[in-house]
């Protein structure tokens, strides 16, 4: 790898910032539907599980196109990739707002998912790359951070703002801060990656240690959205409206927590502990979803345990790809982005046939399958690979 800085083993807040900012304005577009979720259908006239197939439609353009940006891109800078990515993303925000058809959200969806592909992966890549091999856990926590922040503070105002000014305003909202992150990416640090060819960044998929873990991502990833994209409709009979965003907040707060703590955990612990932890904390509170929502204090608390434990799991996936990858860092991170998001795809698509097929109370305990089945393949995964004690 170039990067063009005076230092590789010290970096510069300033970056990490605009990347988390960065990571922040995907991660609030990519959640605040899900609150959005009834007033969305119902303007666009479709059922709500139909609505929640926009975060399909997102998650599968995302896991398609990050390989295939990362391969097509692999010469240029990656503040050019970020840029752009961050200026297509915009203009899927606008495309959403003005959207009066579900056909035509859709398309505006599938923009905002190939910019939000460019920039994501490649903010880890950044932070990873000029992070020394004892903070890395901490870079890539703080990159991540920006994720968690737009749950406590971008999804809940999001929602909050949806119901007062309408969800359009709120694409528009998020579209203004995305301009904002495109114009300070050119202050961001030079990068350039080695070239790799598509079909060598298929060649990394087929390691076996790698499929592994990346399967791990696609587990865990969809147990959390098989649930969540559907979470007003969850919670309906305890929480309604604005008090979605307070639930919203709580699992917000979770995930800052969950984040903070994997950071410096994997550091220490290694990866293999924080991941199994993270897996078995998520089994056993979407195993609990169904008496959970029964009251409103306990949808808070259920809320609460998913982000601290939802929010642990993707720090150390990033952290032990990049040692099983020492060759191809920049293509192992992103194929861990089109892994969480084809997991949030098949999770989307999931939790809407098991709404519509068996109704709301079955889909805790499929949500809580899935994630089991993450634990299973995480534990082989360490059976079979030497993990850093």
């Amino acid at each position: 790898m170039t990067i063009r800085r005076s230092s590789n083993d010290r970096l510069a807040l300033g970056a990490l910032l605009v990347l988390a900012v960065g990571t922040f304005t995907v991660g609030t577009d990519g959640f605040v539907l899900n609150g959005l979720l009834p007033t969305i259908a119902a303007d666009l006239r479709v059922s709500e599980a139909v609505a929640g197939q926009l975060t399909t439609v997102f998650a599968v353009t995302y896991a398609i196109s990050s390989p295939l940006i990362a391969a097509f891109t692999g010469r240029l800078d990656r503040r050019w990739v970020l840029g752009a990515g961050m200026v297509l993303f915009t203009i899927g925000m606008a495309g959403q707002a003005i959207g009066e058809s579900f056909a035509v959200v859709a398309v505006a969806r599938v923009l905002a998912a190939l910019g939000a592909a460019a920039f994501q992966s490649n903010a880890y890549v950044l932070a990873g790359a000029l992070a020394s091999d004892e903070r890395r856990g901490r870079a890539l926590a703080t990159v991540s951070l920006g994720m968690s922040v737009s749950m406590v503070l971008g999804v809940p105002i999001g929602v909050l703002a949806g119901t007062w000014f309408g969800w359009r305003a709120v694409m528009w909202g998020i579209g203004a801060v995305a301009v904002v992150v495109a114009l300070l990416v050119p202050l961001l640090p030079g990068l350039r990656v080695p070239t790799v060819s598509l079909r060598d960044r298929l060649a990394v998929v087929v390691r076996p240690p790698i499929a592994r873990v990346l399967g791990v991502s696609v587990l865990g990833t969809a147990a959390g959205f098989a649930a969540f994209v559907y979470l007003p409709v969850l919670v309906a009979p305890v929480a309604a409206g604005a008090m979605i965003s307070w639930l919203l907040v709580g699992f917000g707060i979770g995930q800052i927590a969950g984040n903070s703590f994997a950071g410096r955990a994997t550091d220490s612990l290694g990866p293999a502990r924080v991941r199994s932890l993270s897996l078995i904390g998520t089994v056993v509170t979407l195993a609990l979803l169904d008496v959970a929502v029964l009251s409103l204090p306990g949808a808070v608390v259920l809320a609460l345990a998913s982000g601290v434990f939802g929010g642990m799991l993707m720090v150390p996936q990033q952290h032990r790809l990049f040692s099983l990858a020492p060759d191809a860092p920049t293509v192992a991170l992103g194929l861990n982005g089109s892994a969480i998001y084809g997991g949030g795809a098949l999770g989307a698509a999931l939790g809407g046939v098991v709404l519509s097929s068996a109704g709301v109370w079955w889909v805790g305990p499929v949500a809580a399958f899935v994630a089991l089945l993450g634990f299973a393949l995480s534990v082989l995964s360490r059976t079979r690979v030497p993990q850093p004690a």
